[in-house]
């Protein structure tokens, strides 16, 4: 298996967990740094790819850690790991999360709270729904529980029923990545939070559209 096989089995994996899962892998680094200076080295970065059951041989391991190590300093960090395997967002796609974030925050002040966002959430051209794999309301439960959870870099997980910027932008950068056209993404993001004012109701639960 090649780098670029390797890179791609790893990511195939990741993607098979959505948008929370991969959220979460911020707390799972933080269970491995056994030395707690916020990266892991080859020994602790083994044992994550082993409980991430990413069905590596040793081999293969030893060669995605040298893939995540950008920087080749003997260490891997949740940014080196996420950029490599998940990428960022281009241009285009970001701007369109920060409108529908500012379409939310009418008060201005940032900080979205999710009672807000559950009334106005629809799930309808998910790409998990479109292909079966998930329900709308399978996704809305994800939508919700993500940002509940508060998935960041704090010692815990604290529910804050808040949502900043830079947690709405983690959450799409993880919904992108299984989203290879940008005009679908576009689609997806105008039917999530009605840019255009077409939707005739405001509900986020697809069985009430």
């Amino acid at each position: 298996m090649n780098d670029a096989k390797l890179l791609e089995t790893i990511r195939a994996k990741m993607m098979s967990r959505g948008a929370r899962g991969i959220m979460g892998l911020g707390r799972l680094f933080r269970i491995y740094d056994d030395n707690g200076n916020g990266e892991l080295d080859a020994s602790e970065a083994k044992k994550a790819f082993t409980e991430l059951r990413l069905g590596l041989s040793d081999r293969d391991a030893s060669r995605a850690f040298k893939l995540f190590d950008r920087d080749g300093n003997g260490t891997i960090n949740y940014e080196e790991f996420l950029r490599e395997v998940r990428g960022e967002m281009n241009p285009f796609r970001k701007d369109l999360a920060v409108r529908a974030f500012k379409v939310m925050d009418k008060d201005g002040s940032g900080v979205l709270q999710i009672e807000d966002i559950k009334g106005v959430y629809n799930a309808k051209k998910h790409p998990d729904v479109i292909s079966g794999k998930r329900t709308e309301d399978d996704i809305l439960f994800e939508f919700l529980d993500t940002f509940e959870l508060h998935h960041s870099d704090n010692a815990s997980d604290t529910r804050d029923h808040n949502v900043t910027l830079d947690e709405w932008i983690e959450y799409y950068n993880n919904v992108s990545m299984s989203i290879d056209d940008d005009a679908y993404f576009e689609l997806m993001m105008n039917n999530a939070w009605n840019f255009k004012n077409d939707r005739v109701t405001k509900k986020g639960w697809g069985a009430q559209n």
